[in-house]
């Protein structure tokens, strides 16, 4: 008899089968052994009768510990005792790996979790959220496929950065200077110019030293680029990005149910999203008692007092041009500002998309790029540039494009405290293990 999935196995009811599992608790009353079994579709009870197995089965049972990887088989039984409303009643049991006595008991400290990570990821709750996270992906990326959008594979090492170079992770290529990338923009914004409308989903770095509860050193970076697109059709699009994911997500509600995530909430994820220009978001933060000036970026308190009775995702418009990287053309209509805009997520959890157009023409990437030079006293290599400026000498067209954070973006679908749990190993600047 061939193993088969515990939630396959549920629906066979009066009938035999064969599992194959870890224990996820086990209990023993005088002759009789209860065990829950866990495998990667769920938990059901296991009785181990002892008048009811032989002596090696019985034997087996009583030696296995909590996380023993086991193999057994039995009569599916519907029993309403059972915390899952079923129960196997085992006729053979046996262990394929015993376990030693696992570090990880009840109430234990983050630091100690985020130490046995590679033991806490078995725990239902980072089960449940991996689940999601392949989810996210999966959606985000049949979303653009839908979309004609082409995937394509951007370096990790680099020369050049996407904004000035700083905060990147330095690394010796053969005697050069090399840098982790912080983002694949350039890149992807080279393969519009043949393929329209294409996506990365890489890695990124980032050398920051922030500890807050929405930063990563390591994270996934969904970045697509497109050609013939505005910074409004960039938003529009956006939107139904966002919308198309929680709207997926919603419908397992099983999975979100033992997350605690109320699947509705995110049912109702759907466009228009409210959008405020960051001049109308300084006077939303004025009123709330903040004393913000112009070309004062957000800080995490300011976007959890913008977002904290939203419903659903709202876009923040022009952002000053001074506090805005050298690639954002400035907005014809106030100079002020460039063309761009971040998205945050309600209720407080931060920006988990910022986007804009791009600069196309030759003359102005220079004069943009000598402005930021000259204001934030940074000098670009002009030479690891080249190859990507020279784009605007053949052929270019206007563009847009976006980057989006796939951890920020889950932490806020599941309702995650952290982001550090919406990804297996998290990297931040005090944690490289394991």
């Amino acid at each position: 008899m061939a193993s088969i999935h515990i939630a396959k196995a549920t629906g066979k009811v009066g009938k035999r089968v064969q599992l194959s599992g870890w224990v996820h608790r086990k209990r023993e009353s005088g002759s009789i052994i209860f065990l829950v079994l866990r495998d990667v579709t769920g938990t059901v009870q296991v009785a181990i009768k002892k008048d009811m197995v032989d002596e090696k089965s019985w034997k087996s049972a009583r030696e296995t510990t909590i996380e023993s990887s086991v193999k057994l088989n039995g009569v599916m039984k519907e029993d309403k005792r059972a915390p899952t409303g079923y129960e196997v009643e085992a006729k053979d049991f046996a262990n394929v790996n015993i376990s030693e006595p696992f570090p990880i008991t009840e109430y234990q400290s983050t630091e100690l979790l985020l130490d046995k990570r590679h033991l806490w990821l078995r725990s239902q709750k980072m089960i449940n959220i991996m689940k999601a996270r392949s989810h996210v992906f999966r959606y985000a990326r049949e979303f653009l496929d839908s979309k004609g959008f082409f995937e394509v594979t951007p370096p990790i090492i680099t020369k050049a950065g996407g904004e000035t170079g700083a905060d990147m992770f330095e690394t010796d290529f053969f005697g050069s200077k090399a840098y982790l990338t912080e983002s694949s923009q350039l890149y992807a914004e080279t393969m519009v110019f043949s393929l329209e409308k294409v996506y990365s989903l890489v890695p990124s770095f980032r050398a920051e030293q922030s500890r807050t509860t929405k930063h990563l050193a390591e994270y996934w970076h969904l970045e697509p680029e497109m050609a013939h697109y505005d910074n409004k059709k960039s938003m529009d699009l956006q939107e139904r990005f966002i919308s198309h994911i929680a709207q997926k997500l919603s419908k397992d509600t099983a999975l979100l149910s033992a997350l605690g995530v109320d699947s509705s909430s995110l049912a109702d994820i759907k466009p228009p999203f409210k959008k405020v220009s960051y001049e109308e978001a300084l006077q939303a933060l004025s009123d709330k008692g903040f004393n913000m000036k112009w070309g004062d970026d957000l800080g995490v308190e300011h976007e959890r007092a913008l977002t904290e009775s939203e419903e659903k995702p709202m876009f923040i418009y022009n952002w000053p041009r001074e506090i805005k990287p050298f690639y954002m053309p400035i907005n014809p209509r106030d100079e002020r500002t460039v063309l761009c805009s971040d998205l945050q997520a309600p209720h407080g959890h931060g920006e988990i998309i910022g986007g804009s157009e791009r600069i196309w023409k030759y003359d102005d990437l220079m004069e943009r790029m000598a402005e930021v030079e000259k204001a934030k006293g940074v000098k670009f290599n002009m030479a690891n540039y080249q190859w990507w400026i020279e784009l605007r000498k053949y052929g270019s067209v206007p563009h847009a494009g976006f980057g989006m954070g796939m951890e920020r973006v889950i932490k806020w679908l599941l309702n995650l405290d952290h982001i550090r749990d919406a990804i297996p190993f998290p990297r931040m600047s005090n944690r490289l293990e394991p």
